[in-house]
């Protein structure tokens, strides 16, 4: 019972769990993949606007993937991101796009507009 009152007012312990996992696994990266992931989660956390906690965790535990595997494979950084690493990630970020707050306005403005409308004569 207090778990889920804390939760209420924290948000998800899991989630919270699974971030310091995941903030974990980015210290263990090599350097320069450790300051890529920082840098692309640092624009996410400002751009993405992601409001959902499981769509966020997911979302970084995804992108912390990719580099592990970068990683272990030798891959460089460029090679990973591109050219653009601005079209990288906000490419990234389209697979995500239900989390984001922007969409429940979206929804909310459409269901408002919708209801004056079907009331008109």
């Amino acid at each position: 019972m207090a778990a889920h009152w804390i939760e209420q007012v924290t948000g998800s312990l899991e989630q919270k769990k699974q971030y310091k996992q995941y903030k974990a696994r980015v210290k263990a990266l090599p350097a320069n993949y450790r300051t890529a992931v920082e840098a692309l989660e640092r624009y996410l956390m400002y751009f993405g606007l992601i409001s959902k906690g499981d769509t966020l965790v997911t979302m970084l535990e995804d992108l912390l993937d990719l580099f592990e595997q970068s990683a272990a494979n030798g891959t460089p950084v460029r090679d990973i991101v591109g050219e653009d690493p601005v079209e990288f990630v906000e490419t990234f970020l389209q697979n995500y796009s239900e989390g984001q707050w922007i969409n429940k306005e979206r929804k909310r403005l459409t269901d408002a507009i919708d209801s004056v409308a079907d009331s008109e004569p």
